[in-house]
């Protein structure tokens, strides 16, 4: 008989050592998943903020053909600086309408425009154009200037930025800075390799390979802009 007790406790033991390992193995895979989604947000937005025709873009154009690459990637450098302090704020605020559904609902399906729009602009762009002027080579202070005046990176961390970092977060620490580093080192990288493409060749930015890269980042823009949108119905209770 003690044989026999001795028996189904190894059996219960070896399946009980199962589930562990089985869940185990499951919310590792749940975690590589929610990694690779966040890193491919922040990869998508990042790389088509940072090739989008804006002020930013333009001066890091412009001071790249006036002075010199260095210049260029002296601008690009310029969101690393002024950003913290709007992703700081942009947090603060929705931690503080962390229970208002509703609310933040209405800024999912802001976001979901946001991003519709900046798609939209990268599927109709036909490249960039710029009308230089001679001016002095303080290429890093003119950066930070044109972004932290600019709507665009308030605009962006309100409505799309803070929202998906307050997901990462909710998720894990690793999560967030997953998704904020790839972000930034796509949207600066992204500016960065402009500056030295711009720099070797003027006529890169009216090109094909610009232009084309370009439509495809807003394809794929349109389709995060209708996940925004699912998301902010949902806060909503619409779906």
């Amino acid at each position: 008989m003690y044989g026999g007790f001795r028996y189904f406790q190894c059996i219960f033991a070896t399946k009980r050592r199962r589930v562990i390992s089985q869940s185990k193995h499951y919310g590792s895979r749940d975690r590589r998943s929610t990694m690779i989604n966040f890193l491919t947000i922040g990869t998508i937005l990042g790389l088509s903020a940072g090739f989008a025709p804006g002020p930013l873009l333009a001066l890091v154009i412009s001071e790249t053909l006036q002075h010199d690459i260095k210049s260029g990637v002296k601008v690009a450098m310029a969101p690393i600086i002024t950003d913290l302090p709007i992703i700081i704020l942009t947090l603060f605020i929705l931690e503080k309408l962390s229970n208002f559904h509703n609310i933040l609902g209405i800024i999912s399906l802001t976001g979901g425009f946001v991003v519709l729009f900046m798609g939209y602009e990268s599927i109709r762009t036909k490249g960039v154009e710029l009308n230089l002027q001679k001016t002095k080579p303080k290429s890093l202070t003119k950066g930070i200037l044109v972004n932290a005046l600019s709507p665009h990176p308030y605009l962006f961390w309100l409505s799309v930025g803070a929202p998906n970092m307050t997901k990462a977060m909710n998720q894990s620490i690793i999560a967030a800075l997953a998704f904020i580093c790839t972000f930034y080192a796509s949207l600066v990288g992204s500016k960065i390799l402009l500056a030295l493409l711009v720099g070797k060749s003027k006529s890169f930015l009216v090109g094909n390979v610009y232009i084309y890269t370009m439509r495809f980042l807003g394809l794929v823009l349109c389709a995060l802009a209708f996940v925004l949108f699912r998301d902010g119905l949902k806060l909503l209770g619409i779906i």
